[in-house]
């Protein structure tokens, strides 16, 4: 049986990928109580990869569709934390997003809009969260973007 959550994945037309392993010594999610954490998503889903500055290399738009990526990059963790089911998330709590900018690059809040979008869209009024975006000098591996998140589950 299909959840709410996948059947609206679904209707968005988001597939979601394997859940990529940690890329150095940390975990990619922690489950501690009712609150899940999930590590830092990279701008990059399949062949789709977006590297390089905002503000130099890159536009808002692409800024933002690289936030988007790094918000469908955090579902495959949150779900294989859920036992494989999305509908146990009460909320989503908070997101942070870092952004490799240049550095006159002002529009970190209208980046990160591509993530916090992406989790009204797919959770409803649950996924309404706060949230912090940053401009950082550099991102591992030059990727544009980096997202985590933290989600309440019941």
């Amino acid at each position: 049986m299909t959840g709410r959550i996948d059947s609206r994945l679904l209707e968005l037309g988001i597939e979601l990928p394997e859940p990529p392993p940690a890329r150095a010594n940390y975990l990619s999610y922690l489950v501690t109580g009712n609150l899940i954490f999930v590590s830092g998503q990279l701008s990059e889903l399949g062949d789709e990869q977006y590297k390089g500055k905002l503000g130099a290399d890159l536009s808002i738009e692409d800024g933002y569709r690289a936030a988007r990526i790094c918000a469908i990059n955090l579902l495959p963790h949150l779900r294989v934390a859920c036992d494989g089911d999305l509908d146990r998330v009460n909320r989503v709590v908070e997101i942070g997003g870092f952004v490799n900018s240049a550095p006159d690059f002002y529009d970190h809040p209208k980046v990160l809009n591509g993530a916090s979008d992406l989790f009204f869209e797919v959770f409803g009024d649950i996924g309404r969260h706060t949230r912090f975006a940053v401009g950082v000098a550099a991102i591992p591996f030059n990727f544009a973007i980096e997202v985590k998140a933290h989600f309440e589950i019941s």
